[in-house]
């Protein structure tokens, strides 16, 4: 299955696929099949907003292989616009349905990100792969990693840990350290493992191993997924979602008629 023949939408001075969860997965398992590895990123209105001012942001998306909509803001836009994306295809959605399809070829996942275990119990990582394998028949763990708190600080550490990933040989990794530390991280690792996938996860790692909520489905259908992030974290995320994206977001949808009444 071709990346090309679905189009990508112009959005945020960007290109989103326009491209089902469902097709992802298809278009990951064909590749995979064929030797060819790629990267996914999923952007939201933040990232968007981002991208407009960080050029590393803009690196970071002009390098994927596929870029979807993580963000009901971005599939309304689109549709004001004319150029309807399907529909939105989250990171936290993609992390389940890419190792179910993963699982049914025999294929491999690694996992960094999570919560360090207290004690003696499992990291946040680990229990995240151990849910995954449980859940999806034929699903191998390469392994996992959860890296302390300003690792990427530490360039004896980032090195080994990049080269523990790199030694595993997964198919796909999952590397859920927010956005943009794990995309540097993918940024690195590619070039070492070119023929697999990586996809920037967020907090899904934090939600597949329990440690964090995920908002309730019809939060997430209807675009207020936001909201239940902003109650749950309201120091770290009240500046972020209140005072940019939220202005950023009123604009983009804005403009989208006007975009849809252009000539072309």
């Amino acid at each position: 299955m071709s990346i090309e023949a679905f189009g990508r939408v112009p959005l945020g001075g960007t290109g989103i696929d326009r491209i089902t969860e469902a097709e992802v997965v298809a278009v990951v398992r064909d590749a995979l099949a064929g030797g060819r590895g790629g990267r996914i990123v999923t952007p939201n209105v933040d990232v968007l907003r981002l991208a407009q001012i960080d050029p590393e942001v803009r690196r970071h998306l002009d390098d994927a292989d596929l870029i979807v909509a993580d963000g009901m803001p971005l599939v309304w836009a689109s549709r004001l616009g004319g150029t309807p994306l399907p529909e939105r295809v989250a990171g936290s959605s993609l992390i389940w349905s890419l190792s179910t399809g993963l699982g049914r070829d025999g294929r491999s996942i690694f996992v960094i990100g999570g919560a360090p275990g207290a004690d003696a119990t499992k990291d946040g990582a680990t229990r995240a792969a151990d849910r995954l394998a449980a859940a999806c028949p034929g699903l191998r763990v390469a392994g996992t990693l959860c890296p302390p708190y300003g690792f990427e600080h530490d360039p004896v550490a980032y090195a080994e840990m990049c080269a523990k990933v790199a030694d595993a040989r997964p198919d796909l990794v999952f590397v859920g350290l927010g956005f943009p530390k794990q995309e540097r991280v993918v940024s690195r690792l590619r070039p070492e493992l070119p023929g697999s996938w990586f996809l920037g996860c967020g907090a899904a790692v934090n939600f597949v191993a329990g440690d964090v909520e995920r908002a309730p489905r019809w939060m997430q259908r209807t675009g207020l997924e936001w909201a239940h992030r902003l109650g749950t974290e309201p120091r770290r995320l009240a500046g972020r979602y209140l005072r940019h994206d939220a202005a950023y977001a009123l604009r983009l949808l804005a403009r989208a008629p006007v975009r849809r009444g252009r000539p072309r």
